[in-house]
Protein backbone atom coordinates (compact mmCIF):
# COMPACT_ATOMS: atom_id res chain seq x y z
CA UNK A 1 0.00 0.00 0.00
CA UNK A 2 1.22 3.48 -0.84
CA UNK A 3 1.62 6.08 1.85
CA UNK A 4 -0.57 9.15 1.46
CA UNK A 5 2.53 11.27 0.80
CA UNK A 6 3.80 9.02 -1.99
CA UNK A 7 0.33 8.71 -3.47
CA UNK A 8 -0.05 12.50 -3.60
CA UNK A 9 3.38 12.90 -5.19
CA UNK A 10 2.57 10.27 -7.82
CA UNK A 11 -0.78 11.92 -8.56
CA UNK A 12 0.99 15.25 -9.09
CA UNK A 13 3.40 13.47 -11.43
CA UNK A 14 0.52 11.98 -13.43
CA UNK A 15 -0.89 15.47 -13.93
CA UNK A 16 2.57 16.76 -14.80
CA UNK A 17 3.02 14.06 -17.44
CA UNK A 18 -0.37 14.85 -18.99
CA UNK A 19 0.53 18.56 -18.97
CA UNK A 20 3.76 17.67 -20.78
CA UNK A 21 1.80 15.73 -23.37
CA UNK A 22 -0.48 18.73 -23.90
CA UNK A 23 2.50 21.10 -24.11
CA UNK A 24 4.21 18.95 -26.73
CA UNK A 25 1.00 18.71 -28.73
CA UNK A 26 0.86 22.53 -28.74
CA UNK A 27 4.46 22.56 -29.99
CA UNK A 28 3.48 20.11 -32.74
CA UNK A 29 0.68 22.47 -33.76
CA UNK A 30 3.15 25.37 -33.85
CA UNK A 31 5.45 23.45 -36.19
CA UNK A 32 2.52 22.39 -38.38
CA UNK A 33 1.69 26.09 -38.78
CA UNK A 34 5.24 26.61 -40.10
CA UNK A 35 4.93 23.62 -42.49
CA UNK A 36 7.76 21.91 -40.61
CA UNK A 37 6.00 18.57 -40.51
CA UNK A 38 9.06 16.63 -39.36
CA UNK A 39 9.37 18.83 -36.27
CA UNK A 40 5.62 18.48 -35.76
CA UNK A 41 5.91 14.70 -36.02
CA UNK A 42 8.74 14.66 -33.46
CA UNK A 43 6.59 16.57 -30.97
CA UNK A 44 3.52 14.42 -31.65
CA UNK A 45 5.57 11.33 -30.83
CA UNK A 46 6.90 13.12 -27.74
CA UNK A 47 3.35 14.01 -26.71
CA UNK A 48 2.29 10.38 -26.99
CA UNK A 49 5.31 9.24 -24.94
CA UNK A 50 4.35 11.62 -22.15
CA UNK A 51 0.79 10.27 -22.17
CA UNK A 52 2.20 6.75 -21.93
CA UNK A 53 4.37 7.86 -19.01
CA UNK A 54 1.30 9.24 -17.23
CA UNK A 55 -0.44 5.90 -17.70
CA UNK A 56 2.57 4.04 -16.26
CA UNK A 57 2.23 6.12 -13.10
CA UNK A 58 -1.56 5.72 -13.22
CA UNK A 59 -1.29 1.91 -13.36
CA UNK A 60 1.37 1.82 -10.67
CA UNK A 61 -0.77 3.78 -8.21
CA UNK A 62 -3.63 1.34 -8.78
CA UNK A 63 -1.32 -1.68 -8.60
CA UNK A 64 -0.25 -0.52 -5.15
CA UNK A 65 -3.83 -0.08 -3.92
CA UNK A 66 -3.83 3.69 -4.26
CA UNK A 67 -6.31 6.10 -5.76
CA UNK A 68 -5.56 8.29 -8.76
CA UNK A 69 -6.81 11.85 -8.51
CA UNK A 70 -6.25 13.84 -11.69
CA UNK A 71 -5.45 17.53 -11.40
CA UNK A 72 -6.18 20.44 -13.71
CA UNK A 73 -3.98 21.06 -16.73
CA UNK A 74 -3.20 24.65 -17.67
CA UNK A 75 -3.44 25.94 -21.22
CA UNK A 76 -0.08 25.38 -22.91
CA UNK A 77 1.96 28.03 -24.65
CA UNK A 78 1.03 28.09 -28.33
CA UNK A 79 3.54 30.53 -29.83
CA UNK A 80 7.31 30.37 -29.87
CA UNK A 81 9.98 32.77 -31.08
CA UNK A 82 11.65 30.10 -33.21
CA UNK A 83 12.21 26.36 -33.53
CA UNK A 84 15.21 26.81 -31.23
CA UNK A 85 13.03 28.53 -28.62
CA UNK A 86 10.52 25.66 -28.72
CA UNK A 87 13.25 23.05 -28.18
CA UNK A 88 14.93 25.07 -25.44
CA UNK A 89 11.58 25.20 -23.66
CA UNK A 90 11.11 21.46 -24.23
CA UNK A 91 14.52 20.78 -22.66
CA UNK A 92 13.72 23.03 -19.69
CA UNK A 93 10.45 21.15 -19.26
CA UNK A 94 12.25 17.79 -19.33
CA UNK A 95 14.68 19.07 -16.71
CA UNK A 96 11.74 20.01 -14.46
CA UNK A 97 10.24 16.53 -14.98
CA UNK A 98 13.60 15.00 -14.05
CA UNK A 99 13.74 17.09 -10.86
CA UNK A 100 10.20 16.03 -9.97
CA UNK A 101 10.98 12.33 -10.46
CA UNK A 102 14.15 12.70 -8.39
CA UNK A 103 12.13 14.34 -5.61
CA UNK A 104 9.67 11.43 -5.59
CA UNK A 105 12.57 8.98 -5.51
CA UNK A 106 14.07 10.83 -2.53
CA UNK A 107 10.71 10.75 -0.76
CA UNK A 108 10.33 7.02 -1.49
CA UNK A 109 13.85 6.41 -0.11
CA UNK A 110 13.01 8.33 3.06
CA UNK A 111 9.89 6.19 3.51
CA UNK A 112 11.71 2.95 2.63
CA UNK A 113 9.24 2.41 -0.24
CA UNK A 114 11.47 0.13 -2.27
CA UNK A 115 8.79 -0.79 -4.79
CA UNK A 116 8.32 2.87 -5.76
CA UNK A 117 12.08 3.36 -5.91
CA UNK A 118 12.33 0.38 -8.26
CA UNK A 119 9.50 1.63 -10.48
CA UNK A 120 11.08 5.10 -10.66
CA UNK A 121 14.39 3.70 -11.92
CA UNK A 122 12.86 3.26 -15.40
CA UNK A 123 11.80 6.92 -15.38
CA UNK A 124 15.20 8.10 -14.16
CA UNK A 125 16.88 6.28 -17.05
CA UNK A 126 14.24 7.55 -19.49
CA UNK A 127 14.83 11.16 -18.45
CA UNK A 128 18.52 10.90 -19.31
CA UNK A 129 17.46 9.92 -22.84
CA UNK A 130 14.77 12.62 -23.02
CA UNK A 131 17.15 15.41 -22.03
CA UNK A 132 19.89 14.14 -24.36
CA UNK A 133 17.52 13.99 -27.33
CA UNK A 134 16.23 17.54 -26.86
CA UNK A 135 19.74 18.89 -26.25
CA UNK A 136 21.10 17.27 -29.42
CA UNK A 137 18.38 18.95 -31.48
CA UNK A 138 19.15 22.28 -29.78
CA UNK A 139 22.81 21.90 -30.71
CA UNK A 140 21.84 21.13 -34.33
CA UNK A 141 19.55 24.16 -34.45
CA UNK A 142 22.33 26.38 -33.12
CA UNK A 143 24.68 25.08 -35.83
CA UNK A 144 22.03 25.64 -38.50
CA UNK A 145 21.28 29.20 -37.41
CA UNK A 146 19.24 30.93 -40.10
CA UNK A 147 20.09 28.43 -42.82
CA UNK A 148 16.75 27.40 -44.32
CA UNK A 149 18.25 24.42 -46.14
CA UNK A 150 19.72 23.12 -42.88
CA UNK A 151 16.37 23.56 -41.15
CA UNK A 152 14.63 21.56 -43.88
CA UNK A 153 17.26 18.82 -43.65
CA UNK A 154 16.74 18.59 -39.88
CA UNK A 155 12.97 18.61 -40.46
CA UNK A 156 13.36 15.60 -42.75
CA UNK A 157 15.50 13.80 -40.14
CA UNK A 158 12.99 14.46 -37.33
CA UNK A 159 10.21 13.03 -39.51
CA UNK A 160 11.90 9.64 -39.18
CA UNK A 161 11.40 9.42 -35.41
CA UNK A 162 9.58 6.33 -34.26
CA UNK A 163 7.46 6.05 -31.14
CA UNK A 164 8.29 3.69 -28.28
CA UNK A 165 5.89 1.08 -29.66
CA UNK A 166 7.51 1.14 -33.11
CA UNK A 167 11.10 0.67 -31.90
Amino acid sequence: MLSETIQQALNRQITYEYAASYTYLAMAAYFESLSLTGFAHWFRVQSEEEREHALRFFDYVHDRGGRVMLGAIAEPQNEFASPLDAFEQALAHEQRVTASIHAIYTLAAQEHDYATMSMLKWFIDEQVEEEKSADEIIQHLKLIGNDGVGLLMLDRKLAERKGEEEE
